[in-house]
């Protein structure tokens, strides 16, 4: 990103930068989505449901987005 906005960096630069500046990348954590042992797997209930018409299904999602001192949890 920063080449494409035209500074002449490398790797090396930018990992000393992020160190001196005490950023850190957040990624995934391994294994994020292996169940707890014991846990209960629940049936997919839409299985054979034929979809017709509008609002025949809804559906909802949590997301969390991890920031700087704990999450950030987004619902539409």
């Amino acid at each position: 990103m920063l080449r494409a906005d035209g500074w002449r960096v490398n790797r090396k630069r930018v990992q000393r930068l992020m160190r001196t500046m005490g950023i850190v990348a957040l990624g995934p954590k391994p294994r994020t989505t292996k169940p707890a042992p014991g846990h209960k797997v629940f049936p997919y209930l839409l299985r054979g449901l034929a979809i017709e018409r509008p609002n025949q299904v809804w559906c909802a999602d949590i997301t969390y987005i991890p920031i700087g001192r704990g999450f950030l949890y987004l619902a539409p």
